[in-house]
Parts: structure tokens; sequence; C-alpha cells
């Protein structure tokens, strides 16, 4: 059975279509190697693009933030919205300043959003957005309480209409210019995460979990 999600006319890849892929595997995979996506949206007829932390929760994405917030009362509420993750892989260097670009993997959601709103299934989407952002941190801290949960929104948005798109591979330089006496090639870029610096009133004896000592993303 295809595990592609279905082309709608706003998600199909228009400008070099065969680095678009609908495969829900490599979508999810984007999604869960990712930190911060960028979440599209208007309001009172103006624009707006917010960078947000975000976990994907099997069919959905979740965002969540401050009650107090205009962004997660508007997301709560239900708007349509579009999220975005990008993955930098590398800097490609042409021989031409036309042909230089950079490797990437991206993922665009579009959908309406809606609020998480029982006390339950609000809880349980907060595990998630922890155990997404540092996997095994869930039962290593103190619980949200009922207050801090009163204080906080959480939205979702499905992930039912997306793209990702994707540029691997060297330069694609033109044959007439392959001569040129001018490097060529790839700026690799590596995301990584140094040793844990403990905060500065941490009881003394307490040391870093092997979860944040060997903090890694790979999806």
């Amino acid at each position: 059975m295809s595990s592609e999600i279905q082309r709608t006319p706003r998600s199909r890849v228009r400008r070099l279509p065969q680095r678009g892929s609908y495969d829900r595997t490599v979508i999810d995979q984007i999604l869960d190697e990712g930190i911060v996506a960028h979440v599209g949206f208007v309001h009172e007829g103006s624009p707006f693009v917010i960078p947000m932390g975000y976990a994907r929760d099997g069919d959905r994405l979740l965002l969540h933030g401050s009650s107090a917030s205009r962004l997660m009362r508007l997301l709560a509420a239900g708007t349509e919205a579009a999220v975005t993750v990008t993955l930098l892989d590398a800097l490609v260097l042409a021989r031409s300043y036309f042909h230089h670009s950079m490797n990437y993997r991206s993922v665009v959601v579009l959908g309406r959003t809606a609020e998480v709103a029982e006390e339950g299934e609000k809880n349980r989407a907060l595990d998630v957005l922890l155990s997404r952002l540092v996997p095994g941190r869930h039962g290593d801290a103190r619980p949200t309480n009922e207050i801090e949960l009163k204080a906080t929104l959480v939205a979702s948005i499905p992930i039912k209409e997306a793209t990702a798109k994707l540029r691997t591979g060297p330069p694609a330089d033109d044959d007439e210019d392959l001569a040129l006496p001018h490097w060529a090639g790839l700026v690799p870029l590596r995301t990584t995460f140094g040793p844990p610096e403990p905060a500065p009133d941490l009881t003394e004896g307490i040391e870093a979990p092997p979860y944040v000592v060997g903090y890694r993303r790979d999806g």
C-alpha cells in the first residue's frame, strides 16, 4: 500500500517538481529531526510567520504557548496555517554564480488548526512535546500543575496536506563551465550539540543524565 499523501493544487510542487516528495515516511523523518517550525498565517489582513517549537504526534503536529499569546489564541480558535520545517545539509558551490545552491530537506504542512482542549489529552500532548524535544526527559521533571496547564494553550494541525522538498548531490554546472579554474563542491553542515552546562543553582551531586550527555537529532 502506498504511503504517499494525496497531492492537492496547493501542495503540488511546481518549481523543480523532481525535488518534491509526498512520501509519508520521508515527511515524518524530516519533521521528527527538526526542532523549530515556522508557522505562517493571516490575522486581520496581515501575514505573519512565527518560529515555534513543535512535535509530531502521529498524524498531526502539536504547537504550544502561553494562553495570553495572540498567536496561540488564534491557533486554538482555528485558522488556516502553513507550517514549514527546513533542515540545511550543505552549501553547494558551483563554477558559476547561477548554479550555487543549498542541499536541504524541507516540509510544508497546510491545514486548519484546532485546540487540544480536553485536560487529559492536553496533558498527553505536553508529554509528547517534551518527549520529542528531549527523548528520555518525560518522567524526569515535575509534571505540569493545574495553574500552568491553564496558562498554556495547545493547538494541532493535521498532516493531511503536506509536501517534502529536497535537494541532494553535487553542483549542477553547465557542461561548458566544467573546465573553468574555479573550485566547486559541497560545504557540509552538521548540527551538533555541545556538552551539557548545569544551571548555576543546581543542587550539588546531581549529574547530567545520559539522554542529555548524548543528545542528538537524527529523525
